[in-house]
């Protein structure tokens, strides 16, 4: 739904208003309820930055899958899916049930994991 992805857009516009010192990562824990410093370990212990480029990391150059960073903005995760936490972690955790013919890989990545790194994408400008 739009609403979802207006929602992503609203709650990182107007998280910096409810307080002086909001922090990216707030950010991120506010959309999905995951912890973007867990989100970042997660993702270096997965590899995913050996695909994606992903702003903040520093081993995440990756040019085989699109960059990650500044998905926050954009409508659509995966090309299909509409951009809302939901439909992120799935798409983290079963690529090939949202697109067969993708490809990335299905990590065995754990709920929990999913959430944090979608809290770190999510908190990535």
């Amino acid at each position: 739904m739009r609403i979802s992805h207006t929602l992503v857009v609203l709650a990182c516009a107007l998280l910096p208003l409810a307080g002086c010192r909001t922090s990216s990562a707030q950010v991120g824990r506010a959309v999905t309820g995951g912890d973007a410093q867990r989100g970042a370990a997660a993702i270096a212990r997965y590899g995913c930055g050996s695909c994606h480029t992903i702003g903040g990391l520093v081993d995440a150059h990756g040019l085989v899958g699109p960059p990650l960073t500044g998905l926050r903005d954009r409508m659509y995760v995966a090309g299909i899916l509409q951009n809302e936490p939901g439909n992120l972690t799935l798409w983290i955790r079963e690529p090939k049930l949202v697109n067969p013919k993708t490809a990335m890989p299905r990590l065995g990545v754990s709920q929990r994991d999913a959430l944090d790194i979608a809290a770190y994408i999510y908190s990535i400008p």
